[in-house]
């Protein structure tokens, strides 16, 4: 098999191809030779050595991807070669066959091609988690979601449409148009405008119901300021500590100190709350991701929701990939293809 290794932190460009014996499927497992894989900003982090999280270098990462099932472990149900499926994997993604136990494997819908089955499990999974398990949206809710031309964000706009939402988003100026197409009522230009000052005039005062904010640092001040009574916040990522393709400990250190600490007192007397937001972290909670991804593959087959994938690129250009997203240059996901 190949897979992309980070060997140590550095640039984009310290990834690189290896291979290595294709896995056996244990017990319980299946088998995937992969067709796309989804690149995350959690991917990012860890090579640039910002992700706590990830595994001790030098490491494969990668929480999902899509292929074909090509062997099937003892005592697997339900699954044959062949099968079409996509797969959360716990590091490991950037690999071209792995093995996965069969509850994180799920059948990729007639409706999708791999890339589009790829693009699903990391980033609307956790818009889902935060707009819908969590953030009970509902008609009429106005929703500010930053990066909103991301990979959360593509699919936060159109679970808010679907759930008869308005969002409010902030993206650089040359994807606004776009964004409108898929029904943004309102964009920010985040490089120009004071997002805070843009959602109190937009909102005549009143503030948003939801706000989405995997910025971190002052944003997340900004983005509490922001909601209205009983308004909930989601933070879920901390891009703002990464502005370069290099590790910047001003920058992570600066986000840090800029970070907001939210008291019990102040959170009552104001209704509104704080959620943090991490999938990496619920892989114990197995039985609900399923139910939660089960109910979205639905409506991606009936054509309620479309994924939105800006590019792919091959193995051998992960560094460039790497790249691509840190430039903020992505409108939706970036995968990799073997």
């Amino acid at each position: 098999m190949r897979q992309i290794w980070i060997p140590k932190t550095g640039e984009p460009e310290v990834l690189e191809v290896r291979e290595a014996p294709d896995p056996v499927p244990l017990e319980g497992e299946v088998r995937v030779r992969v067709r796309a894989s989804g690149i995350n900003f959690a991917d990012v982090l860890a090579r640039m050595g910002l992700y706590p999280d990830a595994p001790p270098l030098p490491a494969v990462v990668g929480y999902e991807v899509a292929g074909v099932v090509d062997g099937v472990g003892e005592g697997v149900e339900g699954f044959a070669i062949g099968d079409r499926v996509l797969v959360f994997t716990r590091f490991g993604g950037y690999s071209d066959v792995l093995c996965a136990p069969a509850g994180l494997v799920a059948p990729i819908p007639d409706a999708l091609d791999f890339g589009g089955a790829a693009s699903i499990p990391v980033n609307w999974l956790t818009a889902w988690l935060m707009l819908v398990r969590l953030g009970n949206v509902r008609k009429g809710d106005k929703v500010l979601v930053h990066a909103c031309a991301g990979g959360v964000g593509t699919a936060a706009v159109q679970i808010c449409r679907h759930r008869g939402a308005e969002v409010i988003g902030t993206a650089s100026a040359a994807k606004h148009e776009r964004l409108r197409e898929m029904g943004v009522a309102h964009c920010i230009d985040y490089r120009t405008q004071d997002f805070e000052a843009e959602v109190k005039r937009l909102t005549d005062g009143s503030g948003v119901d939801i706000a989405l904010d995997a910025v971190g640092g002052e944003s997340f001040k900004k983005s509490y300021r922001s909601l209205a009574s009983l308004g909930r916040l989601f933070v879920f990522g901390v891009s703002s500590f990464a502005p370069g393709t290099s590790k910047s400990m001003v920058a992570a250190l600066t986000g840090l100190w800029k970070m907001p600490s939210f008291k019990p007192l102040a959170l009552m007397n104001r209704n509104r709350g704080v959620f943090g937001v991490n999938l990496g972290h619920l892989w114990d909670r197995g039985p609900e991701l399923r139910s939660m991804l089960a109910e979205m593959l639905a409506l991606f087959a009936d054509g309620t929701f479309v994924p939105v994938v800006d590019r792919s690129f091959g193995f051998d250009e992960a560094g460039a990939a790497h790249r691509y997203i840190q430039e903020r240059k992505n409108f939706g996901k970036v995968l990799l293809e073997p």
